[in-house]
């Protein structure tokens, strides 16, 4: 219906104007590749602006009007992030890499086991289980902080990058078993079943044949979970007293809560922040497209 009036609205123009389908394509083609060019602009423009103010001398950063075009460059301010004295930069990059990491695996261990058996195995009570996993990510952090926080004194794990990892894998848990649990779905049963009669048990079955499988959504549920450890905010900030357990967003919002902001250091531990991600996406790109169309479908 849709692609019909679209069809006769183009032959009215085309009608109108005494334009040939050739000419017509053309002009569809250069109106699309306008938007894509406008799009890239305003998507791109901030990443731009940081990496040119993570470049520019501090007393350049604040002239009227700003120059869109880099002037004088200087490497100062990444040097400076770098020094333990005014921002230590790695030990906070690393309490993040080593959160987000364990995270990560851990919630794709469990969510495997978890959505395994709401996808194959038969037993009472299995729907209202997994309708209740995913009630739950229906709340707010804001709504699970007062609890999470008398969990996390009770077990004595405050100030400690192991209360984020519980934290975290909690939070994420349920969107990893939906995805995971849809792509078990995809699975040919038949498979499984041809290998428990070869003499495969259970894990077996799992480990050779299911996950190599589903390593797509695998991987996507990994790269969820570390984006969302990396990134996570009202936690980390709750939790962690001691500087020296401070991840990078603590760290980040610590540097520029200052009385003077230094907006080229800021700036660039915002770009190397966001390098890790940006790697992941490079490299795990199709796997991640792969895994979230099938976590999207309802098997």
């Amino acid at each position: 219906m849709v692609g019909t009036i679209l069809s006769t609205t183009v032959d009215g123009f085309r009608s109108a104007f005494g334009q040939s389908r050739i000419e017509t394509s053309r002009f569809e083609r250069a109106v699309f590749y306008l938007a894509l060019v406008l799009t890239l602009l305003v998507s791109l423009f901030p990443f731009y602006w940081m990496v040119l103010t993570s470049i520019t001398p501090e007393n350049a950063i604040y002239t009227l009007p700003p120059s869109l075009l880099p002037g004088e460059l200087t490497l100062q301010h990444y040097r400076s992030i770098f020094s333990p004295e005014t921002f230590p930069f790695v030990t906070y990059f690393v309490n993040s890499f080593i959160v987000s990491v364990i995270t990560g695996v851990l919630s794709v261990i469990v969510a495997t086991f978890g959505a395994y058996s709401f996808a194959r195995l038969k037993y009472s009570g299995r729907g209202l289980f997994s309708r209740g996993v995913l009630l739950v990510y229906m709340f707010s952090g804001i709504l699970l902080v007062v609890p999470l926080f008398q969990i996390v004194v009770w077990l004595g794990l405050v100030d400690t990058l192991d209360s984020l990892v519980i934290t975290y894998l909690v939070q994420t848990l349920p969107v990893s078993l939906y995805m995971l649990g849809n792509y078990f779905r995809s699975v040919p049963p038949e498979i499984e079943e041809a290998a428990m009669m070869d003499g495969y048990s259970r894990l077996e079955v799992i480990f050779r044949i299911t996950l190599p499988l589903s390593a797509p959504a695998i991987v996507a549920v990994f790269i969820y979970t570390f984006m969302i450890a990396w990134n996570e905010y009202l936690f980390a900030s709750i939790f962690l007293q001691n500087q020296a357990q401070f991840t990078l967003p603590i760290g980040l919002e610590a540097l520029s809560s200052g009385f003077h902001q230094v907006w080229g250091q800021i700036m660039a531990a915002s770009i190397l922040t966001s390098v890790p991600i940006i790697v992941l996406f490079v490299y795990l790109e199709k796997y991640m497209v792969e895994g979230l169309t099938f976590g999207s479908v309802e098997g």
